[in-house]
């Protein structure tokens, strides 16, 4: 069968007047095996491929059309929302450049007070990059003891980019990709001293992820009611990324060094080599926080799901079944993002 004639044949013969799509698709059906004397049950894959393909392109004209539109619209607001965005960093810098100069007269106490500060109030990732940056030239700078200040420098600056926020893999990963990423840059830049600047800096990042787990799991016997609830509902999760820490861990290293030239990529990844059972403890720390966690709240997420179970073989909840697993996935999945967003706000509260 000619696809092209198929082609041009379906875009004729569809009778889009009838009343439902099941009329629809019988009818072009009909027609396709009485025009081209073929059986349906017949037609080769290229060929379905084909009738699909025409029949989803008719069918959906409109909705492509109102897609398209929502998608242009989309890329507009993103970028004036990147525009003032900038401008909002910007604004934000200003203020607290001016609030440096006013405390520059003071002791280092007060300056470091606003630094961290800064820190907490300007976009993590836009601000980790330049932080980490004049850190390490600063350390470079001093030409004492390099190692140790580039290791305490970014094991302070891990810490604290990581320890008020959710321990999701996605957050964690981004904090030390941008750390890595910044440092990475400046070790190209100054290829004999690569060594000395990335080994503290995985050994500092290592240090600073421990410190911000530990912390975590010495908070959790505080953590308010409504941070417990939404535990619960993010309850696997958690559990799930905390024992792999050291696999993440691994994996931002190797993803870098994939990135970077062939001398860094070499020198990190010899460095991971070297580090493999100083991960012992970061896997160690990370378990013991999954089994604090599980023994504080695997009883009240235990609770939740009878109570779900209860309400599902209710006869609201019989209703709802019938709604479809379709419907039910949305559903699911609109209850996700409502959880992350609630998660996500009580961090930023934090």
């Amino acid at each position: 069968m000619d696809l092209e004639k198929l082609q041009r044949d379906l875009k004729v013969s569809y009778n889009t007047k009838l009343d439902t799509i099941e009329d629809r698709v019988e009818s072009i059906i009909k027609h396709v095996t009485d025009e081209w004397n073929v059986q349906a049950n017949r037609l080769t894959q290229h060929e379905i491929k084909t009738i699909s393909d025409n029949i989803l392109t008719i069918e959906t004209k409109n909705l492509q059309e109102e897609v398209e539109q929502l998608l242009t619209q989309k890329e507009q607001i993103e970028r004036r929302l990147e525009r003032k965005s900038a401008e909002l960093q910007e604004a934000k810098y200003q203020v607290f450049d001016a609030m440096e100069v006013q405390l520059k007269s003071e002791d280092k106490e007060a300056l470091a007070k606003l630094h961290h500060v800064k820190l907490q109030t300007i976009d993590l990732y836009d601000l980790l990059s330049e932080i980490v940056e004049s850190g390490i030239i600063t350390a470079l700078e001093k030409d004492s003891d390099v190692s140790a200040s580039i290791e305490e420098f970014i094991k302070e600056i891990t810490y604290e980019s990581i320890k008020e926020g959710s321990l999701n893999t996605i957050r964690i990963r981004k904090i030390l990709s941008t750390i890595l990423q910044s440092t990475i840059e400046i070790a190209e830049a100054t290829p004999v001293k690569a060594q000395e600047i990335l080994t503290p800096t995985l050994k500092g990042m290592r240090a600073g992820l421990i410190l911000s787990i530990n912390r975590f799991k010495q908070r959790l016997a505080f953590i308010p009611i409504e941070a417990k609830h939404i535990l619960i509902e993010d309850y696997d999760t958690i559990i799930e990324d905390l024992n792999q820490t050291d696999a993440l861990f691994t994996q931002v290293i190797q993803t870098q060094a994939d990135e970077s030239s062939a001398t860094i990529k070499t020198t990190l990844e010899n460095i991971k080599k070297e580090m493999k059972y100083d991960l012992d403890e970061l896997l160690r720390i990370s378990k013991e926080t999954a089994e604090v966690m599980k023994e504080r709240f695997s009883s009240i997420a235990a609770k939740a799901v009878k109570k779900a179970d209860k309400a599902l073989n209710s006869p609201k909840g019989i209703e709802a079944k019938r709604i479809g697993k379709q419907a039910l996935g949305i559903a699911k999945t609109a209850l996700g993002s409502a959880f992350q967003t609630a998660k996500d706000a009580m961090d930023t509260k934090k």
